[in-house]
């Protein structure tokens, strides 16, 4: 591995992923970025706290004037549809591990997002090798064999996205002059240094998704990272291309923007559901008429959700780039037939839902789900895409987009729901796995962020259970956790008990708090780096 002055790796696993991927080379342009860029991300961390405070006190969210003309404008247009991103109908998403790389290439899907945010535990050894994996796959250098079974690359692999972690995160195993790099762009740095110019060669190019931005300016971050890295190599301007997920409530009040600050890097916006009902709750979490029933009642069709949708579908198709739908989080139930049957109804109507409303394309979790989702696709949109759909009947105001009517209850059922995903979501991430089957849905980060925050707020506001009429006060919600403690290892096999512990402790502390942290990943990334060696004076946050 080389030297480079002011960076240092702290940490020792993976020792062969390190030694191939943070050559000399490499590292000089990531301390070039970071040494570029982490000022303006820090001061966009700091702008976040601002408006948050500016929420509490009442301050209610519209749409900028000061961008009133970017919105206004008709003549601008988003750059074209890179190669092979003409026709994304089915996009299927999931963690970086060898496998799971090629089995979702192979899935017969359109596109696979290559995820090292919110279905992947970013320890050090999940990040740096799937990195590896990434990197061989587009090579066509993946192919191995476990078990007795082979897996091989087919001809016509999907097209390869790739989705760093979100501008929250650091990366507390690199450091640059004694600073953590950020976890965005140690991701988008290690994977765009060793892989653009031969994606280029093998006609695609340098795809990503971009996650949980609050900002217009958090977008006009990304271009300029996006500017300089292809000048730095020596790419011709254009080349990369990012669609950015609208998962958080104040990036919906600036879809344009966002779109404008990308233009000539953009490749659409997507429908990040289950973020973006976090960020809902969370974002008010000082309004108690804000406050949502079970998790299960808040779907895409009610009228803040819905509103949204239809709001990205005309912004996007009015700059000519992709409307993309979101994850249906069921899975198959192999040894259910009649409830596999009514799971799978549910995925058919949620894309039928998607691609009548104009969406350009869908997310899928797992390889079975991709017929269904193609056929549906397949049946409704007969081109590569929906551009054409220009929805000018949508009229979304900001009222629509704050509307907190949701029919529903608060259930002892979905309280215990949201207890049992949370502490075995945590106790699992914690341990390094990043997605968990349950329930047969497939739950992830955002929908574990989810089940933390709708805790909080029920306990915050003394809400009531709906079946018992109960109050939910933090020793109601303490009694459900201690029983649903031993429970877990059912859930999550394998998941060592120092981690429940932890995911107990954590959510018992969560409940009691003023304010519901900002993400459970950034409270709980100092156990991963302490387990991947990582001394406490490197790392910014702590539990």
């Amino acid at each position: 591995m080389a030297s480079v002055h002011g960076v240092r790796i702290h940490s020792t696993v993976a020792q062969k992923a390190q030694s191939e991927l943070f050559t000399e080379g490499a590292l000089k342009y990531l301390a070039a970025l970071h040494r570029t860029f982490e000022a303006t991300r820090q001061s966009l961390l700091t702008a976040r706290e601002d408006a948050q405070r500016r929420y509490d006190s009442g301050v209610t969210f519209d749409f900028a004037p000061e961008t009133k003309a970017v919105r206004e404008e008709p003549g601008w247009q988003c750059a074209p549809p890179a190669p092979g991103l003409e026709d994304r109908r089915v996009e299927i998403t999931g963690p970086t591990d060898r496998k799971m790389v090629i089995n979702a290439l192979n899935s017969g899907a359109k596109t696979f997002m290559a995820d090292f945010e919110d279905s992947s535990a970013p320890t050090f050894s999940n990040m740096v090798n799937g990195q590896l994996n990434l990197r061989d796959a587009i090579r066509r250098e993946i192919d191995f064999e476990s078990g007795g079974k082979k897996y091989k690359l087919s001809e016509n692999p999907a097209v390869l996205i790739v989705r760093p972690r979100g501008w929250h995160l650091d990366e507390p195993r690199v450091t640059v002059d004694n600073q953590p790099v950020s976890g965005s762009i140690f991701d988008f740095a290690i994977y765009f240094y060793h892989n653009a110019k031969e994606l280029v060669k093998r006609g695609s190019g340098p795809y990503f998704y971009l996650p949980k931005m609050e900002h217009y300016l958090e977008a006009r971050l990304w271009n300029d990272i996006f500017v300089f890295s292809q000048s730095y190599i020596g790419l011709p301007q254009g080349i990369i291309r990012g669609t950015v997920l609208i998962e958080t409530l104040p990036a919906a009040f600036q879809m344009e923007e966002i779109l404008f600050e990308l233009r000539n890097h953009s490749s659409g916006l997507n429908c990040g559901r289950w973020d973006y009902i976090f960020s809902f709750i969370k974002k008010h979490r000082a309004d108690r008429g804000a406050v949502f029933p079970d998790r299960k009642d808040v779907t895409m069709t009610v009228p803040f959700m819905d509103a949204y949708v239809r709001l990205l579908i005309r912004t996007c198709h009015k700059r000519k780039v992709a409307a993309m739908g979101g994850m249906s989080a069921q899975i198959p139930i192999k040894d259910d037939p009649k409830a596999n049957e009514v799971a799978m109804a549910k995925v058919r109507a949620d894309k039928l839902r998607e691609v009548t409303a104009g969406h350009d394309g869908t997310w899928i979790a797992h390889p079975l789900i991709n017929k269904i989702a193609r056929e549906v696709f397949d049946e409704n949109m007969l081109g590569p895409n929906q551009y054409h759909n220009l929805r000018t009947d949508v009229r979304v105001t900001a009222a629509d987009l704050l509307d907190t009517k949701v029919p529903g209850h608060i259930t002892l059922a979905g309280i215990q729901e949201n207890v049992s995903t949370c502490l075995a979501y945590t106790a699992a991430w914690v341990g390094g796995n990043g997605c968990i089957p349950f329930n047969y849905l497939m739950e992830d980060a955002a929908t574990a962020e989810i089940t933390r925050v709708q805790l909080w707020q029920w306990v915050k506001y003394g809400l009531r259970v709906h079946d018992t009429g109960e109050l939910i006060t933090r020793e109601y919600v303490d009694a459900i956790i201690d029983r649903t403690v031993p429970t877990i290892k059912s859930i999550v096999p394998g998941v060592q008990d120092e981690n429940v512990k932890l995911a107990r402790d954590y959510l018992k502390g969560q409940i009691r708090k003023q304010w519901p942290s900002e993400f459970l990943t950034s409270d709980l990334m100092p156990f991963l780096a302490v387990k991947d060696g990582v001394e406490p004076k490197f790392q910014r946050a702590a539990l």
